[in-house]
């Protein structure tokens, strides 16, 4: 399972990253595939990485929707950009990634945002997935 936490966390990056720019995620997985191709102290881009981003490219528009309509006293622009990305990831594994339990996803994303966002993301990432995860059969939408 270490496998798959690592590709979680390059898969938040690239997103990151593709926030942080102003680019489209797709362009940014291939820039890190490439890197990691052309040069040796790269780390490869695992295939789960790609599924992860792929996935989450191809269901944005609806994931930045419900973060919005279920982030309580938070608009999208306003939300802290790490917060932001790891519930995208969180929000497009949960609900479209059938083999990982949704305790996995939540437990992941929450470790995501201990390493990488303030001391009150955690409980913010969780209660907002959790909240996805309770309604997941209603929101999943292709």
């Amino acid at each position: 399972m270490a496998a798959r936490n690592t590709a979680r966390k390059r898969a938040f990056q690239i997103l990151f990253e593709g926030d942080q720019r102003g680019a489209d995620v797709l362009t940014v997985l291939a820039d890190w595939i490439r890197l990691s191709r052309s040069d040796t102290r790269q780390p490869p881009v695992s295939e789960y990485t790609m599924q992860l981003v792929e996935g989450y490219a191809q269901y944005a528009k609806r994931i930045d929707e419900l973060i919005a309509q279920y982030a309580v006293g938070w608009t999208l622009d306003r939300m802290p950009v790490v917060d932001r990305n790891i519930l995208r990831l969180g929000a497009y594994e949960l609900i479209w990634v059938d083999e990982t339990p949704d305790a996995v996803v939540l437990d992941e994303m929450v470790q995501l945002a201990k390493e990488f966002s303030t001391d009150e993301s955690p409980s913010f990432v969780n209660g907002l997935l959790g909240r996805l995860k309770e309604l997941k059969p209603s929101l999943r939408r292709d």
